[in-house]
């Protein structure tokens, strides 16, 4: 027994000033003083044995076993605490509190919001109705957060560009197969930032089945320094153009975080060409084909300690197709944009 222990068994075994012995209940509320709810629940219940029915001996003992962490035992003795006295505020508070360490958040804010129902002065229920307001909106966002890093579904969410794609592409086959390549390749990248908050700088290129050499061409290609200067970045573009055509590449598609590119920072446009995203972390998917070629920006933020892309919702900025930087490639009808971001060529005559 620890010192406090010892000077709390003390002081109940004592009589009171008035000569008589204390109560179980009176015992017990000075070892829940002291801070021993062992203690101070064994003497609740003893109390409880002697008188069933009295409402304030299971709200303190609910308040001892609360204090034990030993939740279940605890919101009995209140459930039993309100069924004896119905309209007294105490059992309800006791519920919320421990429905509050249970984190039923919405289920103890119907147990203080009864509480203030018979007491409406009380400043401590009030209290508590405000923090457990805020908790329960936290726990909903974050199982939000959640549900949002867990399911990726960028098929749903590229509607728009598949339809694009379905009408500049007469063959089904072909731009099915691109589709599902952009939809793969976008995926593994937004679940490599959710658990990483980073991505690797490649670019993946859909290769032919027939014709590619694959034991000469791999479907991925690192190109961590393409971005580092002017030179770099043109010579990347070169090497990129000669790959997509030696290895009869059918699409690509490129994956880069914003905070490795040093060259070209297209973010700090100015006028017509001024970056919409802010200072926003993410990383570009770049999408090229000898019909199409888009760019998406794909923002990130941290949200209740975990990073998420801020997808397209009503809530959010999220996965913007950008045509403020793009590229150019050889094809028959070329296209003119603000900026030229990387440029891989694929050739109309490999399709």
């Amino acid at each position: 027994m620890t010192e406090t222990e010892a000077k709390s068994a003390t002081a109940v075994s004592t009589e009171a000033s008035g000569g008589e012995k204390m109560s179980l209940k009176d015992q017990g509320n000075e070892f829940f003083k002291a801070g021993n709810y062992l203690k101070a629940a064994a003497l609740y219940t003893q109390a409880i044995k002697q008188d069933p029915s009295n409402p304030t001996l299971y709200s303190n003992r609910a308040a001892a076993f609360l204090q034990l962490v030993k939740l279940n035992k605890a919101l009995a003795d209140a459930e039993n605490t309100i069924t004896l006295k119905p309209q007294w505020e105490k059992g309800y508070f006791r519920k919320g509190c421990i429905l509050e360490a249970m984190e039923q958040y919405d289920d103890a804010l119907d147990a203080f919001q009864t509480a203030l129902q018979y007491n409406s002065q009380s400043t401590e229920v009030s209290r508590k109705i405000k923090r457990i307001s805020q908790l329960a909106r936290d726990k909903k966002r974050a199982q939000e957060v959640d549900a949002m890093r867990s399911n990726v579904d960028m098929a749903k969410r590229l509607d728009k560009f598949k339809l694009e794609m379905s009408e500049k592409c007469g063959s089904e086959n072909c731009w099915t197969e691109m589709f599902v390549f952009l939809v793969g390749t976008m995926e593994s990248a937004v679940k490599s930032w959710h658990e990483t908050s980073k991505v690797d700088t490649r670019v993946y290129f859909l290769l032919d089945k027939e014709q590619t050499q694959t034991d000469k061409y791999a479907p991925e290609v690192n190109i961590d320094k393409a971005f580092e200067s002017p030179d770099t970045h043109s010579n990347c573009s070169s090497f990129l153009r000669q790959y997509a055509d030696n290895s009869f590449s059918r699409a690509a598609c490129l994956v880069v975080p914003k905070s490795i590119i040093s060259y070209p920072q297209v973010w700090k446009g100015q006028g017509s060409r001024k970056w919409r995203h802010g200072q926003l972390d993410g990383f570009f998917v770049q999408f090229e084909s000898p019909f199409l070629r888009k760019l998406w920006f794909i923002p990130s933020a941290n949200e209740k300690g975990q990073t998420l892309c801020r997808w397209s919702s009503p809530l959010f900025l999220c996965v913007c197709v950008c045509v403020c930087v793009c590229v150019c490639v050889r094809a028959r009808n070329s296209i003119s944009y603000d900026y030229v971001f990387l440029r891989i060529d694929i050739s109309p005559s490999i399709l």
